[in-house]
Order: C-alpha cells, then sequence, then structure tokens
C-alpha cells in the first residue's frame, strides 16, 4: 500500500517491512523509495537536473528503488533512508546488493543530421566481493545480447564504481552489501536536444530493465541456498495505483460500447424473408442500433490514459495493445456502412491466407453435406437458456464467485453470443437438441468462463480480452465443441463457408454474390447461406468469420506440441501472451483460473485429446 508523503522538511518514517503489501513514499524534498517487497536488493538513482533520463525509468519500474533529485538536501535525506534500509534489510539478507543507475554523457559532437550516432554502450562498475562478480557477469551477459535497430551493445568496465554522494560512506558500515553501477548509453536521445525516439527508448528500457533481473537472479544463486531462480520471478509482485487506474480507465472505456452488437444488424430475420421475397435478386437493407459512444470523445479518454505511471513494462505492454485495439474497434463503428470499414476490419482480424483458404475448401470438399433427419429434435430459447443456466450453476458450484447471466434478446439475429459474462439467445433461435451441449461448451465454458476467470485477475483487462485475443478464443471454442462431440460435419461446413465468404468479399463480391456462392456453389440451405453472408457483409464487411477455423487448427497445433492449455483459462489472452501470463503467474500478480472447463475432464474428451497427441492430421480427426 503507498503511505502518504509528510510535509516538505518533515523526516520521512522509517519503511514499514512489515506491512503487507507495498511499501511506498515520496518525501517533500522528492525523495522516492519502493518496496514491492523485502527483497535482497535494491535501485539507486541520484537524478540529474537538466531533465530525465533511461537511468530515471528503469530504476523506477525496479521493483525496489530508491530515486532522488541532485541536491544536498535531498543526498541526506536519501542517504539517511538507505542506511534505514540496510539496517532493516541485511537482517533478513546478510548479502545484499545495491545497483548505482546513471546516464552516460551524450556525444555534443555528433548535430542532428550527422549520419554519426552514439557509441551504443553500457559502463560497468563492480565491487569485487563474488556474489557481486556473478551477478555483473549475468547483467554483462544480458546487456551483450540487446539489439537495437540491427546495433549490438558492448559492455566497458569502469574505472572504479560509480557512487551518490554519501552512499559509499554508508556502505563501509555494512561490509555484506556489494555495489554495481551501470551508466546507460543516450542512443535514445535526439542529439542536441532534449527529445527522444520514443520506441528506442521504449525498446532499450524493457531490454535493460530485463538485464537487470538476469543480474538480480545470478545475485540471488550465489547468496542463497536452493533452486535457481527464474529472473522474472523478482518482478514486481503487487500493482502501484496507476497501473490499477490506467485499468479502470480503459475498462470504463471498453463498457461504454459493445462492439459486436454495434456492428450486427437488428433485423436479421425480417431481412432474410424480405430477401426470399424478392426471390434473391435485391440485396438486403439492414438496420443497425444506434452508438451508445461518441467515437471521438472515447478516443481522446483512450490516448489521456498514462500509461508510463504503471511502471511496469510488461503491463504497459498490455496496456499499450489494449489502447490500439479499442482505437481500432472505435473506428469500426465510426466506419459503419463504408468503404472503409472493410478496410480497417482487415486492420483488426487480417485476412485469409492461402493455407487457411486450402484448409476451409478441403473441409467443403472432403465434408460433404449430411442428410438432413426429419426425425431431429428441435427445441428454442426457453429450453437453452434452462440449460445454460444449469451450467453456470455448475460452475458457481466450484465457486461461488462465478457470476454470469442469461438473458433471451429480440434484437440479435437467430442463434447465441456472449457480450462480457451475458450469454445472449436470440428469440428467433431454433436448434437441433444433439447441438445443445456442444454449442453451450462453446459459449459458457469458454467465453464467459475466460471472462469471468480474467476478471478475478486484478485487472478487468483480462476479462475484456487482451488485444488480438479472438482467433484464438473462438479457436477454443469450437475446440470445445471437438471435445463434447458435437462438432458435425455441418457445422466444420459452416466454419470452412465463412472463411471461403470472407475471401470473396475480399476478392470484391457483393452480398448476392456471396449468397449465391454459399447456396450454389457448396450447397448451403437458403437460409444458412443468408446468414453466413449476413455475418460477413455486415456494416461493409466484416472479415473476423475467417478466425473461427483458423483458430480451431491454431488450437490443434498447441494441442499436439502437448503445450498446457491453461494459461488459456486464466482470461481472455492471445498465444503471444502466454510469456506474459506466465511471467506475471511466476511474481503472483496473476491467480490459477477460478475454475477450469468442465469439457477437459470428460473420459471422451481426454480420448480424443490423446488422439490428437497422437499425430493424427488435423482433417482426418475432422472427418471423425
Amino acid at each position: 500500500m503507498a503511505r502518504s508523503a509528510p510535509h516538505p522538511g518533515q523526516h520521512p518514517p522509517a519503511p514499514d517491512l512489515d506491512a503487507a503489501g507495498a511499501y511506498r513514499h515520496e518525501s517533500g524534498l522528492g525523495v522516492r523509495v519502493h518496496l514491492d517487497r523485502p527483497l535482497p536488493f535494491v535501485v539507486l538513482h541520484r537524478r540529474a537536473p537538466d531533465g530525465d533520463g533511461l537511468a530515471l525509468r528503469v530504476a523506477a519500474i525496479s521493483p525496489t528503488h530508491l530515486i532522488w533529485p541532485g541536491d544536498a538536501d535531498a543526498d541526506a535525506e536519501a542517504v539517511g533512508i538507505l542506511d534505514t534500509l540496510l539496517q532493516r534489510l541485511s537482517e533478513q539478507f546478510p548479502r545484499f546488493l545495491l545497483i548505482s543507475l546513471y546516464d552516460l554523457p551524450t556525444d555534443e559532437r555528433i548535430e542532428q543530421d550527422s549520419p554519426r550516432l552514439e557509441k551504443f554502450r553500457f559502463v560497468l562498475g563492480t565491487s569485487q566481493a563474488q556474489p557481486a562478480r556473478e551477478a555483473s557477469d549475468a547483467l554483462a551477459t544480458a546487456l551483450e545480447g540487446i539489439c537495437l535497430d540491427l546495433r549490438t551493445a558492448a559492455v566497458e568496465p569502469a574505472e572504479a564504481v560509480y557512487a551518490e554522494p554519501g552512499v559509499e560512506a554508508t556502505l563501509e558500515r555494512y561490509p555484506g552489501v556489494s555495489h554495481l553501477s551501470l551508466g546507460l548509453p543516450q542512443v535514445y536521445r535526439v542529439p542536441q536536444t532534449q527529445r527522444v525516439y520514443p520506441q528506442v527508448f521504449s525498446a532499450l528500457e524493457s531490454s535493460v530493465f530485463d538485464a537487470l533481473l538476469h543480474g538480480f537472479a545470478a545475485f540471488v544463486d550465489a547468496t542463497t541456498p536452493g533452486p535457481t531462480t527464474h529472473p522474472r520471478t523478482l518482478g514486481r509482485s503487487s500493482f502501484v495505483h496507476a497501473a490499477l487506474a490506467a485499468d479502470e480507465a480503459l475498462d470504463t472505456i471498453s463498457r461504454s460500447f459493445d462492439f459486436l452488437l454495434g456492428v450486427s444488424p437488428i433485423n436479421s430475420t425480417q431481412a432474410f424473408e424480405q430477401f426470399m421475397a424478392d426471390k434473391a435478386a435485391k440485396p438486403p437493407v439492414f438496420r443497425y442500433r444506434p452508438l451508445t459512444v461518441d467515437v471521438d470523445e472515447a478516443k481522446r479518454a483512450i490516448y489521456s490514459v498514462d500509461l508510463r505511471a504503471v511502471e511496469d513494462p510488461v503491463l504497459e505492454s498490455v496496456f499499450s495493445e489494449k489502447q490500439h485495439e479499442l482505437d481500432l474497434q472505435l473506428t469500426l463503428l465510426h466506419a459503419r456502412n463504408t468503404p472503409n470499414f472493410r478496410h480497417a476490419s482487415l486492420m483488426q482480424y487480417g485476412g485469409v491466407d492461402p493455407d487457411l483458404l486450402a484448409l476451409a475448401e478441403s473441409v467443403l470438399t472432403d465434408l460433404p453435406a449430411e442428410a438432413g433427419n426429419a426425425r431431429t429434435e428441435v427445441i428454442g430459447p426457453p429450453r437453452i437458456r434452462h440449460a445454460a443456466e444449469a451450467l453456470i450453476n455448475e460452475y458457481r458450484a466450484a465457486s461461488p464467485d462465478f457470476a454470469a447471466d442469461v438473458c433471451i434478446r429480440d434484437d440479435i439475429g437467430p442463434g447465441l453470443m456472449v457480450s462480457g459474462n451475458a450469454l445472449l439467445i436470440s428469440s428467433a433461435t431454433r436448434m437441433p437438441a444433439a447441438r445443445l451441449d456442444a454449442l453451450l461448451q462453446h459459449e459458457v465454458s469458454v467465453h464467459v468462463l475466460t471472462c469471468v476467470n480474467g476478471r478475478q485477475q486484478g485487472l478487468q483487462v483480462f476479462g475484456n480480452g487482451l488485444a488480438g485475443y479472438e482467433g484464438i478464443q473462438e479457436g477454443l471454442g469450437v475446440f470445445a465443441e471437438y471435445l463434447a462431440g458435437g462438432l458435425t460435419r455441418a457445422r466444420l461446413r459452416l466454419l470452412g463457408a465463412r472463411v471461403v465468404a470472407v475471401q470473396a468479399l475480399l476478392q470484391g463480391a457483393d452480398f448476392i454474390e456471396t449468397w449465391r456462392l454459399l447456396h450454389h456453389g457448396h450447397g448451403f440451405q437458403p437460409q444458412s447461406a443468408f446468414s453466413i453472408a449476413t455475418r460477413v457483409h455486415r456494416s461493409g464487411g466484416l472479415t473476423k468469420d475467417a478466425i473461427y477455423l483458423g483458430g480451431l487448427a491454431q488450437v490443434f497445433a498447441i494441442v499436439a506440441t502437448g503445450q498446457d492449455l491453461t494459461p488459456f483459462w486464466c482470461g481472455k489472452i492471445a498465444p503471444h501472451h502466454v510469456p506474459i501470463v506466465d511471467e506475471l503467474r511466476s511474481r503472483g500478480i496473476l491467480r490459477p483460473p477460478l475454475v477450469q472447463p468442465q469439457f477437459l475432464t470428460r473420459p471422451t474428451s481426454l480420448a480424443r485429446i490423446a488422439r490428437i497427441r497422437a499425430g493424427a492430421p488435423f482433417i482426418e480427426i475432422l472427418r471423425g
């Protein structure tokens, strides 16, 4: 928990290292100490008077740090706080490490338009104790591995360890304390100015911080018996207030609109009836909900969120990705029913790559339509809702915190969809009873479950969805249908047809041409062909529907290699977020999933997973 700062001139309180949560304090003189938890190292930085640099930023995101302005009064106060820290922490850690960060001077001979570049070098100073040498070696190795704009970093030894005023005298009283210093290059600075190259600065910040973690881990391993320390476990284990505030702000914006409802027609049933009355010769006229969000105002709010204050490169990257995704979703809403909508859709969801198109065409060719069964029981919304509520109650029995809703809506097209933790059932839905379990596993046991689990993580972004999560999320949903034994040929053909329809859209086909391709070319019934074409052509052309089959293939590939699906149940994430989830879990920031999908433990599911891991080809498995 952050503590309030005293009035200027008041001596700061001694850090309460026994209190739960992080300790954070900033004095009236600008001396700031942050202790995420008791750790055997502290990062020091004495701020230069001419502005902020990389050293300040790296120090500020470190789990334990002491930062202060470069003046005599602040020096005295900072050294007093450091002395208190060492007294308390040395009781728990007889061997302790300080690392002083500072910015190297720039080469004043380099002009703004000069082809010469600032030297990409670090200057590393090391005390003589063996643990410090091991930390220094690990740090140097990690720094030398940094490649920035095709430039590789060099690490040079310092003639002596750099120390802030008063620090050396303080360390003489603590023989168990080792000291490193690291000078950081200002290759991110525009020559002859205080301006920076933002992307270079951000990349260097993350790389240097990661290198520090490797150095810290080497020091811990050299001074503490036990298993090898993973560097990522030494990052922060709690959120600073700014991280929670950024998450709350982005969550508020995300909840201010429902993207899928906003781009989906509200008159699909009536439009189909009119389309058939016109003998499929006139394109349907769709109507949409009025937008509940002011797009320009929401975009201003998105980028008013200060991510630099989050003080965690991992979370900053997650929030930054989400900012850009929300921005793009708002762009799509603003561009409804205009040519720009399709272009923005490609930026959000991508197009159809040749391998995916080949797979879709193979599904449509190799899995011919099944003959209809006149005796198939057909069910409607009341029974679907009853079954959905029963499934939700099963999860609630496993965890009372499993909060989800089910409702029947008149303003969505036939079928089911999920908005947040709510399952929405169209009042026009009619479906075979045999498909009910599989579909509920998709919608409830994947979409609703990951939302609920994500909202238990302390950051709402994991419930709303990290940027780019939808492809693997829909793949997991269809995978749930497969494990539940409900991935029928008709369902697979539907997924393949969606890919083919998206490709037709991108090649310039209009609604009627797409409908004819599906109905006459691939044998879909008029209403099914209409539903697929509607989803693909909604709002001007949405390429999202290609991700279902592609996501399923991606999940099969993950399972086939024996990878654990658990990270995907922690919240709504994309595959490239798995290392992030693993790191945040190792730091204790993320919790295990509140509940796991029930379909995973069924004997029939385990047998199907075993078949995938045995190496059976994807299309052969789908054939049954």
